[in-house]
Formats: C-alpha cells, structure tokens, sequence
C-alpha cells in the first residue's frame, strides 16, 4: 500500500532520527517495543492533525487510542517521552507525578473534538481516559468535573501550587471552539484519593456590582481573527492574560470580544488565585508581554517554533 505524500514524509523523517541511548527504565525487550509503537503513533497523530480527508482523520484516531494505550501499558512506560511524537501535547507538573496527553481533531469549520489522557506516575499502568463532553456542560466556568465529563482542550502548559486542599494544578489549554471564536482556558486539576478532578473554586473575582465571584476555572472566548495571550508568566509569579472588549462583528458572527492592549491577571495569595484588574501601569509598547503561546503565528498548535522560523 503506497503512503500517501505526508504520511510519507514523516515515516522518512522518522527512519533519519538517531538511535535511542537511553534505556528509560525498561527493559531492552520492553523498549524495542514501545520504540516500534511510538513510529506509529507518530504516523497516526500526525494523520489526525493534518490529512485534508474528514474519513482518514476520523479513522487515525480510532486507531491511536487502543494504540496509545497499548504503549502505556508496557511497564515503567511513564518515563518514556515518546520523543517522535509531534502532533501529540504531553505535559508534566514539576513533580512529576503524573502526565496528561491531549490532542485535537478538527471535525468540520465550526466543531473541534479533544481527546486526552492522565497517565499517572508509577510502574504500573494508571490510566484514565478524558472523554469531551465540552458541548453538554451548562456553566463552563463553575462546574466540577471528572475525565468523563471533562472540558476538551488542547494543554501547552501546567502549573503546580499549593492550594487550600493542597497541591493543585493549573493546566493552561487552547480550544479551537467555533468558525468565529476561540477560547481559551485555566483549568485546575486535583486529586482526591487517588482520583482526578477538573475545576476548584480558587479564582477570586471582586466585583463591584455583583460582589464576590468564584470561578472553578477560567474560560476566556474571543474572535478567531483575533491573538490572545493566556499563560503563568514565572517571572510576575502571575496568571496573565489580555483584557478582552466587546466589538460588533460582521451580520454573521455577530459582537465578539478582541484585546484592548491591556492585561489582567491573577496572583497567588493563600492559595487562591486573586484578581488584579489591571496588571501594567506602564504603556503597552513598554509592558512585559507574557510569552505568545498558539496565536503567535511562528508557532504551531503545541506551542513550538515552525520550520524556518
């Protein structure tokens, strides 16, 4: 069966990269097989992102998951980075206790679907499957979630704190969302008894009309012709973000929020993340900008720099 030209391309790619000179913890038969896997769960995640055909994206992956899976259950699989995987976001807390694979699948102009994966650190296979079912929560921003219930995006970064029940991660994801907006997202996961949860209420708003708002995670939505920067800046010790502002849109998209140029943000006090309504006193030309993640037009979706530039 002849390949079609990307598939090709890649798989070449792929047969060029040096050999392996670690042995992750596994052993030499483990490794030779988790390293046959990795080939194709590179070719088939970089299927699912890239091939034109709506029935070839749809049944890459049908395919990657049982093979993902497969990967994962060879022991001590957790400290294999899967270094050939491209098309795949892996992201690790700085304790490393575990780590949380997601990637996109592009379904028509106006539907995005995610799909993902918490892989916990042990020996053993600890896995628990995130099932997006982002169109059937009613408030985005104060339900508590689990994996099957859980608010599909695609993760580039997380950030660990200690929060009012201990340590809590915030995970910063991209959701492509709709053909006119795209949001973007803080999520807070944590642990109870072993298990995963997503959503905290450790966002602390103030209000003047309404008072005192909590949020159980942030969810910021803005034109698709627009860039937004949402990240933790460590240098602010900060959540920092665009302040966003309501403009009318074309007859079809209708009003739509865009930057202003200013920033909000969130600090950390007692384990709460408080907000600051303004974070700059300086002018924008001059302000720290934190750094671009997935609308800056260098970077792919994972964040990474584009060939050539």
């Amino acid at each position: 069966m002849r390949l079609p030209f990307p598939i090709f391309c890649i798989a070449l790619l792929l047969a060029t990269l040096p050999a392996r000179s670690q042995s992750y913890g596994l052993t030499a038969e483990d490794l030779e097989r988790i390293d046959q896997l990795e080939d194709t769960i590179a070719l088939l995640s970089y299927a699912v992102i890239n091939d034109s055909l709506p029935e070839h994206r749809f049944g890459a992956t049908k395919k990657l998951i049982p093979t993902l899976v497969e990967a994962l259950k060879i022991p001590n699989s957790f400290h294999y980075p899967f270094p050939r995987v491209q098309s795949i976001s892996i992201q690790y807390p700085a304790d490393s206790s575990f780590r949380i694979f997601t990637w996109q699948l592009y379904v028509d102009v106006d539907e995005y679907r995610y799909y993902g994966a918490i892989q916990l650190n042990s020996p053993e296979l600890q896995l628990f499957p995130l099932i997006d079912r982002s169109a059937s929560i009613a408030d985005v921003e104060t339900d508590l979630l689990k994996p099957e219930n859980w608010y599909g995006a695609l993760y580039y970064k997380i950030h660990q704190f200690e929060g009012p029940q201990g340590r809590q991660y915030l995970l910063f994801g991209f959701d492509g969302y709709s053909f006119f907006n795209r949001r973007k997202l803080v999520e807070v996961l944590h642990f109870e008894e072993g298990q995963p949860f997503f959503g905290s209420g450790v966002f602390i708003e103030e209000d003047p009309e309404r008072g005192t708002i909590v949020h159980q995670r942030l969810v910021k939505e803005y034109s698709a012709e627009a860039s937004i920067k949402l990240n933790y800046d460590p240098l602010l010790d900060a959540i920092i973000f665009d302040h966003l502002i309501l403009l009318g849109g074309s007859e079809e998209q209708g009003p739509t929020y865009v930057p202003d140029g200013s920033y909000e943000g969130y600090r950390l006090d007692g384990g709460y993340w408080r907000h600051v309504p303004k974070m700059f006193d300086t002018v924008v030309d001059e302000a720290p900008r934190p750094e671009p993640i997935l609308d800056d037009k260098s970077k792919d979706i994972f964040g990474r720099k584009k060939d050539g530039q």
